[in-house]
């Protein structure tokens, strides 16, 4: 029996039946806040490297979240997806792989790749091979739907969880997806939202801070401004993992296609969420 990762968020984080989750898809690309239009897959040339992606409920963050996968489309079909997300649940090993059987979501399977999962465990000794990291984190989940929007379930994933998200270990993760995927029709998400609950004006500055180094492509710096102004993003070692791979596979450019916060949705700047979307490019 092959393995299936239940999905945790449908009907939560996005809508949980299949036909309301294309047409929830659909209004985030549409939104004002989004693209504006609804996407069209072509052959592509694959330059995309990578993204950072936001993972809130798509009523939030689904719109930018949009503007990576709208530009995704346009670049061609992915073979294997490695999906790097924070551990919000405090499950399982500090720096978690699934490495075989499908993920599960409204709109079908999609495969784990096997040998590309263990061959970036065999390349990194600090990546444990642990499905219970896994089972309610919806960091990595929330991007499914969007690629299955897309690809179908024509494309293998690999998610790895980072509870542990200091430089060093971020950055030998990256390095090891860096040697898994090379020669590989890849594409490498690092899901993050930036920062929570404060005032729209101090999280749009800290933000811009943060996402100035990211533009960079200089993580080290991202992660000295992260601790320096005590930025809350909760994914900055994907983030920092990301940088670090999407360099040594050759990325020349990362560019913020949109940044948004959760009082642009809301109308509510008292508290708000930072949302990303960084396209990083061949």
């Amino acid at each position: 029996m092959a393995k299936i990762r239940l999905p945790s968020q449908a009907g939560a984080f996005y809508a949980g039946k299949a036909e309301s989750l294309k047409k929830q898809i659909e209004e985030c690309f549409l939104h004002e806040l989004g693209p504006g239009k609804i996407p069209t897959v072509v052959e592509g040339p694959r330059r995309i490297v990578g993204f950072v992606c936001p993972h809130a409920g798509y009523m939030y963050s689904g719109p930018v979240a949009a503007h990576a996968y709208y530009s995704l489309a346009s670049d061609g079909k992915p073979e294997t997806v490695v999906l790097f997300g924070p551990n919000h649940t405090g499950y399982g090993s500090a720096l978690a792989v699934m490495n075989e059987g499908f993920w599960r979501t409204p709109l079908g399977d999609v495969e784990v790749d096997r040998e590309t999962a263990n061959k970036i465990v065999e390349e990194a000794h600090i990546v444990d091979v642990d499905d219970s990291a896994h089972r309610y984190e919806h960091s990595i989940e929330v991007q499914l739907p969007f690629l299955q929007y897309l690809f179908g379930s024509a494309f293998k994933i690999v998610p790895i969880c980072f509870l542990m998200q200091d430089l060093h270990s971020s950055r030998e993760v990256g390095q090891a997806v860096a040697k898994g995927v090379a020669g590989k029709s890849a594409l490498i998400i690092a899901s993050s939202d930036m920062t929570h609950y404060e005032p729209q004006k101090v999280a749009e500055k800290k933000d811009m801070l943060a996402l100035k180094a990211v533009e960079a492509m200089d993580e080290e710096r991202f992660y000295s401004i992260i601790e320096e102004n005590q930025i809350t993003a909760c994914g900055y070692g994907p983030i920092i993992a990301l940088i670090t791979a999407a360099k040594a596979l050759g990325a020349r450019e990362a560019k913020l296609l949109c940044y948004k916060t959760s009082g642009d949705v809301t109308g509510d700047y008292s508290a708000v969420v930072g949302y990303a979307a960084v396209q990083f490019t061949k």
